[in-house]
């Protein structure tokens, strides 16, 4: 057993909120060597890094697995954190082919929800165990709050998290963070007539709030004032890292992305989320995710024997390997969210419809497109860290690989 004494500078975990357009992506930019996960599109018109935007929750995913294994960055930003939320919401939706997140029935969609959003955090911690600074930027709303001790209810900004009582999401966010900051535009009332009787808002001054107040969350474990201008170096010191800050003038850059990479990093991260898609529900009999059934079990499953993959016509992992990132298209007809997570792991129609056909759901002649939404949606997409390392395992076994 050790003692130590002292403070330890360690990655931060910084949740910055406030209403739209105050500033909040500018704001990220500034941090030391950032990417975003920009979730929303808001970074269209700044010049930063940036990932795919994520088309799934499991794409999210990969790529938070992804910047743990490659280090790309001293910064992570997933601008907003509650478009990511809707991603999670899909996510839990599909693979118990609900139609909403309320058809669950006594809360048990939001206990689901909350499960997975803390997984999901808890795989941000993982950056900051690495080094990696995760900055969440999130939309602010008005709602009113009532004290458990008090009589009367007022309005206060609250994280644009958990839109029902019982979604706990904004909560674990909160406590999540080392540091969450309010920014907003400074209004003060200012009276029109001499009488005092009539008011209007003025100010364009953004602020930043740093310590919890009656009208919003906030707080800081680094004794910053309450308010502060909205400006990064503001909280530079905090940051470790920021003697190298870029300026949000970087320019873009393509990080070279090695497919073997890639693999191993969701190979590492499959065991550690099984149980992501553990109420996926089967459509095959038997329990847990469908693609941990054995081969041929699914509905229809084809008595014919399954064609090899040179006879199947599917190139080779040297091949897929060894053709250009943008010579890498797949059919329009592919759901956007599936055909994402096939570019990410160069993984061909082919080899999908083969995997998918050992597993008995459909004839390996059946083009993807032709497959059910749900199919799609809630087994391949929803389970894709199983779905993906089946075929990693088929690519294996084959000789032809």
């Amino acid at each position: 057993m050790q003692i130590t004494r002292g403070k330890i500078a360690t990655a931060q975990k910084i949740v910055v909120f406030g209403p739209e357009g105050v500033g909040k992506t500018t704001f990220a930019a500034q941090f030391p060597e950032p990417v975003f996960i920009d979730t929303e599109g808001s970074t269209n018109n700044l010049d930063v890094a940036r990932l795919q935007k994520p088309s799934s929750w499991s794409m999210l995913l990969e790529q938070i697995g992804f910047v743990k294994k490659n280090k790309p960055c001293k910064t992570l930003v997933i601008d907003t954190i509650d478009w990511a939320e809707r991603l999670c919401i899909e996510f839990v939706c599909e693979r118990s082919k609900k139609e909403s997140i309320t058809k669950f029935g006594y809360g048990e969609g939001f206990i689901q929800l909350e499960e997975e959003f803390g997984k999901f955090l808890n795989r941000l911690s993982d950056l900051i165990e690495v080094g990696i600074n995760v900055v969440l930027t999130a939309h602010a709303k008005i709602a009113k709050f009532e004290q458990p001790d008090e009589f009367g209810a007022y309005d206060r900004w609250e994280l644009k998290l958990g839109n029902k009582t019982t979604a706990k999401t904004s909560s674990l966010v909160k406590e999540w963070a080392d540091m969450l900051l309010f920014a907003n535009y400074k209004t003060v009332s200012v009276a029109t007539d001499d009488k005092g009787t009539k008011f209007k808002g003025q100010g364009k001054k953004r602020v930043m709030y740093t310590s919890h107040h009656p009208a919003w969350d906030a707080k800081n474990r680094h004794g910053l004032p309450e308010e502060l201008p909205f400006d990064y170096m503001q909280i530079a010191h905090c940051i470790p890292g920021s003697n190298a800050v870029v300026s949000s003038q970087v320019s873009e850059q393509k990080i070279p992305v090695n497919t073997s990479d890639v693999v191993s990093a969701t190979e590492e991260l499959v065991p550690q989320h099984k149980d992501f898609s553990a109420s996926v529900t089967p459509t095959t009999p038997g329990d847990g995710n469908p693609f941990l059934q054995p081969e041929g079990s699914g509905p229809g499953a084809p008595k014919q024997e399954q064609p090899t993959y040179e006879q199947a016509g599917i190139k080779t992992t040297a091949q897929l390997e060894a053709q250009p990132a943008d010579s890498y298209v797949l059919s329009p007809g592919i759901p956007k969210a599936l055909a994402d997570l096939m570019k990410i792991h160069r993984v061909s129609p082919g080899e999908l419809q083969m995997v998918v056909a050992k597993k008995g759901y459909y004839p390996i002649q059946t083009p993807i497109e032709k497959y059910d939404p749900d199919f799609i949606s809630g087994v391949l997409v929803g389970a894709w860290p199983q779905v993906q390392s089946i075929i990693m395992e088929s690519r294996g076994k084959d000789t032809s690989f």
